[in-house]
């Protein structure tokens, strides 16, 4: 087996501490998930883990299906301080609908990848997509000049972006912390 790792499961813990630091009051986490696939599920069951090492309580938010988002929300209603979102294709088709309800709701959010915070969404912390593209061209060129992939090694993640959507903390009345604001690979206003 070969490949390319994004480490989703792996980074959940770091994903909350970075929350911790912009939503100090937070004590209960909703955690949006697509049971359907079992990535999400995985990642459910790591961020979940590192909550309870964290002492959060979590809240799950089962999804199957874009019909499933709006009543997650509507059953989220003052059940937590901050949601986490397992993201997968699912997550990823209905971005808008995620982020404009999150705002709504007025609940600070978490993702794994970049796109979601330039829609509005609070933070985010995974690995640079960019240099992940780049490592399958690669692969793929290996691949083409005759390497068996069998023999090629799952490529881990080397460069980490933690990006905030400064508007959107602004908006949800929480300071960032200029320590956090120094570490952070962009900043969205």
């Amino acid at each position: 087996m070969t490949g390319l790792s994004i480490q989703a499961n792996e980074l959940a813990g770091k994903r909350l501490e970075i929350a911790r630091e912009i939503v100090p009051g937070l004590h209960r986490l909703a955690i949006m998930f697509n049971v359907g696939n079992a990535q999400p599920v995985l990642e459910m069951g790591e961020t979940q883990a590192a909550a309870r090492m964290l002492g959060l309580e979590v809240v799950p938010l089962v999804i199957q299906q874009a019909e499933d988002i709006a009543p997650a929300f509507q059953a989220l209603k003052n059940r937590a301080d901050a949601l986490y979102v397992a993201v997968d294709q699912l997550m990823v088709a209905n971005r808008a609908s995620i982020v404009t309800s999150a705002l709504g709701a007025r609940m600070p959010t978490i993702f794994s990848t970049r796109d979601f915070v330039k829609s509005g969404a609070l933070m985010s912390y995974g690995p640079s997509y960019t240099e992940r593209f780049r490592h399958a061209a690669d692969y793929v060129d290996k691949i083409l000049h005759g390497a068996k992939p069998g023999d090629l090694p799952v490529d881990q993640p080397t460069k980490f972006e933690l990006v905030i959507n400064l508007t959107t903390a602004k908006t949800l009345g929480l300071p960032v912390p200029p320590a956090l604001l120094a570490r952070a690979d962009e900043t969205i206003e």
